[in-house]
């Protein structure tokens, strides 16, 4: 069975569309975003991945400790500047698991968006030769920095079980079930806010410039180094409009039984998330569309 483009001929020997077994069609409209072809491309996501993480462990020295030696180097920093210089509480839970554990949930989020940003400028030499969903790209960045976020949680996981053997005053709850809905939430938040960027990096090339300094300010705008406890109360409604403000908290109350945000901040953070990601995912298939004229 051969693969073609259905085309207008009017040619007798032209095959008839039922002939072929893909048939190209441009969009017919802002919402046609044919997400139905990433499951029909799912082989190239997966070749992706392996290639981002061969390729990764080909050209660096450490490999996989990288993955180690970044959290750990930040955690030790905050426990001394915030934890023993500046002295903020962390609620009862002991600083090195409290910074650590912001640590690994914001560094995946912070990689994820920060490589989705870039997709378009990156990928420019496949997106000119090959067709396939342009959506592929930013899902696979999502997919591999979970290896990432994989070890770095074994990491922590060696340390929160050295921490209650020791008897610290948190217990294993059924909860941490829950954990891997955090993990999706953050890969759709990273997913969304990345594309939306991205698309925009194609018209105006000096964001790429801001998008670093911009998650440096995130960071501190949300409880990475700090517990929600040290918002003031009159301002908690407008600090959790930061979707990541919930994800860490919540997933400290899971790991150390802290406080947990409001229901309402909850469905907040889910609903900007959900915004964010239509927003990105519809003004990524429109970029895409003449982004490569661009870039």
């Amino acid at each position: 069975m051969t693969t073609g483009v259905e085309t207008n001929s009017s040619d007798n020997n032209a095959a008839s569309p039922g002939e072929w077994d893909l048939i190209l069609r441009s969009r017919k409209g802002l919402l046609d975003l044919q997400l139905d072809k990433l499951w029909t491309y799912r082989d190239l996501i997966y070749l992706l991945v392996r290639r981002d993480f061969v390729s990764f462990y080909k050209q660096t020295i450490l490999g996989p400790l990288w993955y180690i030696i970044q959290p750990l180097l930040s955690t030790f920093v905050f426990t001394i500047v915030f934890g023993r210089i500046a002295r903020i509480p962390t609620d009862g839970v002991p600083p090195f698991l409290f910074y650590f554990c912001g640590t690994v949930i914001w560094n995946y989020y912070s990689n994820s968006m920060q490589q989705i940003s870039n997709t378009f400028i990156a990928n420019a030499g496949i997106f000119g030769k090959v067709y396939f969903p342009r959506l592929v790209a930013p899902i696979s960045t999502t997919i591999i920095n979970v290896a990432q976020l994989v070890i770095q949680f074994a990491l922590f996981s060696f340390f929160y079980g050295y921490y209650f053997w020791q008897g610290a005053s948190f217990s294993v709850q059924p909860q941490l079930l829950l954990i891997p809905v955090l993990v999706l939430q953050t890969m759709l938040l990273s997913l969304g806010v990345g594309t939306i960027v991205s698309s925009l990096t194609t018209r105006y090339r000096d964001l790429a410039f801001a998008v670093p300094f911009t998650l440096q300010l995130w960071m501190y705008a949300t409880p990475v180094v700090y517990p929600l406890s040290q918002i003031p109360p009159a301002w908690v409604d407008l600090y959790m409009l930061n979707p990541m403000a919930s994800i860490v908290e919540t997933l400290r109350h899971i790991l150390f039984q802290t406080g947990l945000p409001e229901a309402k901040h909850l469905a907040i953070s889910w609903g900007i998330t959900i915004v964010l990601l239509g927003i990105g995912v519809v003004q990524f298939a429109k970029t895409e569309k003449d982004a490569m004229d661009r870039v």
